[in-house]
């Protein structure tokens, strides 16, 4: 109203007064968001903007920063890290949303309306006899009816890291330079001092072990750990004082890759043996399951609830690519829990922090997933992904016998070698139980060295090319006596970490050389499996994939060889004509 009754140099004068003052302003704006630089304003190229307020401004002329996140592998182990932090349910590590070149980045998913799902109705309007209230008004769906969903059992998927989506959903890691910048895995301090506790929650250890890998995959470290604090708790809960006692559970998971005619009392036994020999000395049960089956899954449960107690902690304990997240995820869809699913891929490392997985374990008692135990001395840590696909087992095992005499070798891919150097007897037995995707060879050991050169990276994968071979190490050997007292069935096992196994069947003695990559674990062991194939392999390469699609390459080179010299002698031949 003032405005109105004021001539303009009057109320020109009275708004330079005022803290609302507007100017005007020549210059293209620098703010990408009002005024983009590539596309300039033509129609108005001057701006007018509210002068700021210096009550708003800040104290300080140096920018706030927010800290970044540290990178732990604690997880969601304590409640209040839950209601402070985010953890990827899937992983455990700690997740943000400010830089996808950094671990744990995760995309917040869009906000959709609750009946985004449900089927539009697009019958024309011209075909009803008279048009519903709720188009007049502008809605496709009647007001008084409630939106349904159209699959009431679907659940909602929770919500993971950039990492856990790329691993479900195409088995590989999305950024391979992200990796690199996680903090080793340390189980003294995240683990093994809560395991160490004398006082506090009753603490029960799920040691997973790969049944084709037991001794490459058996974690020594956690064994020996928990038994001597099972000794000394117990003596000084003799003596009055407090003491907690652990409980050992050892879980030999993936059974169902191993022949159906296998023992389950002798092979159980032969657990026992191993475990005690590795430091598991207090084993409170003894479970042969596999997820895949659903084979004893039922027992094991019960079994932790048992042992747990209302208050206990259950601690899943294993090596790398053991199948630990898997065998929980087995384990809450056998008693029908509510949990969010861990992610499960053939890659090692896929857990990176401790996971409290709900819904499993009833009352107070709490079940954690743990990140893989590092085990350099298995072959397949220093392997590439496409490596580790031909060593990895997914089906049932099948013999591979040879009968051999001294002075014969035999290659598994070209990972590891044994060489029959001296027998008591005429022949023995050797049958390889390892994946059907890595092809063999037998020959003779004088001709062994040339199968380095000319083989290795060819017919023989992994590892997968030559300049692969110098890549994995340093070729070295091992000597073993071995002894046996019949024929029919193996003797004594040699195995090497995360590859497989020879198993020796013979009626005398023998003494074996085994070659394989320095680091790699190499175990003289009672048979495992004792029957073998009664069809015998012959001399030379196995069939297999790799070894026809390298022949193939191999002929295609030399042919290819042929033709270029047949055709730089016709050349030579015409020039030598032409003068």
């Amino acid at each position: 109203m003032i405005s109105r009754k004021l001539t303009p140099s009057k109320l020109r004068t009275l708004l330079t007064l005022s803290p609302f003052t507007t100017y005007t302003y020549t210059k293209p704006i620098s703010n990408p968001i009002t005024n983009p630089p590539k596309i300039p304003n033509l129609l108005n190229p001057t701006k007018t903007l509210a002068s700021q307020f210096p009550i708003f401004r800040p104290f300080s002329s140096n920018p706030t920063s927010i800290p970044p996140l540290s990178l732990t592998r604690d997880g969601n182990y304590h409640e209040t890290t839950s209601q402070t932090l985010q953890i990827c349910p899937g992983c455990g590590i700690t997740m943000q949303d400010s830089d996808p070149k950094k671990p744990g980045f995760f995309i917040k998913p869009t906000i959709k309306d609750s009946n985004y799902k449900i089927p539009i109705d697009r019958n024309p309007v011209l075909d009803e006899t008279q048009i519903p209230d709720s188009v007049k008004k502008g809605f496709l769906i009647e007001s008084g009816q409630d939106s349904i969903n159209p699959n009431p059992k679907t659940v909602e998927k929770p919500v993971v890291c950039a990492r856990c989506h790329s691993l479900r959903n195409y088995g590989r890691v999305k950024d391979q330079t992200v990796e690199n910048l996680l903090p080793d895995f340390d189980f003294d301090h995240t683990v093994g001092r809560r395991l160490n506790s004398a006082s506090g929650n009753r603490t029960v250890v799920v040691m997973v072990v790969d049944a084709v890998d037991f001794d490459g995959s058996f974690p020594r470290k956690v064994a020996e750990l928990v038994s001597n604090t099972i000794d000394v708790n117990s003596r000084a809960w003799k003596e009055g004082k407090s003491g907690n006692l652990p409980r050992i559970v050892l879980v030999v998971t993936k059974i169902d890759l191993l022949p159906t005619s296998i023992s389950p009392t002798g092979f159980e036994y032969w657990v026992r043996t191993r475990a005690r020999e590795g430091g598991a000395n207090k084993l409170t049960k003894v479970h042969l399951v596999s997820a895949v089956k659903n084979w004893g899954l039922k027992d094991l449960a019960d079994d932790m609830v048992s042992l747990a107690g209302p208050r206990g902690h259950v601690w899943v304990i294993g090596a790398q690519n053991a199948g630990k997240s898997t065998l929980i995820n087995a384990m809450g869809k056998c008693v029908g829990g509510r949990m969010s699913v861990l992610t499960e891929a053939p890659v090692p490392g896929t857990t990176l922090g401790i996971v409290r997985v709900e819904g499993v374990l009833p009352g107070q008692a709490k079940l954690f997933d743990t990140p893989g135990l590092l085990h350099p001395h298995q072959i397949t840590t220093r392997l590439t992904r496409d490596e580790q696909k031909l060593v990895h087992i997914t089906k049932e095992l099948k013999p591979r016998t040879y009968r051999i005499k001294a002075g014969h070798s035999v290659h598994i891919a070209g990972l590891m070698r044994l060489d029959i150097e001296e027998t008591s007897v005429d022949t023995i037995y050797v049958t390889v139980w390892a994946s059907p995707n890595l092809p063999l060879h037998m020959g003779k050991t004088e001709k062994a060295s040339t199968m380095v050169e000319d083989h290795f990276g060819l017919q023989l994968q992994p590892p997968i090319g030559k300049q692969r071979v110098e890549e994995l190490g340093r070729w070295v050997k091992k000597e073993f006596r071995v002894c046996g007292n019949w024929w029919d069935s193996s003797c004594v096992d040699i195995a090497a970490a995360g590859l497989g196994w020879f198993a020796i069947g013979l009626k005398g003695e023998a003494l074996l050389g085994v070659w394989t990559y320095e680091g790699v674990d190499v175990t003289l062991r009672d048979a495992v499996i004792p029957h073998r194939s009664h069809n015998f392999e012959v001399t030379g390469f196995t069939v297999s994939k790799i070894v026809s699609k390298a022949d193939k390459s191999l002929n295609k080179q030399r042919h290819n060889e042929k033709k270029r010299k047949v055709a730089d002698a016709e050349m030579e031949a015409t020039t030598t004509a032409a003068l």
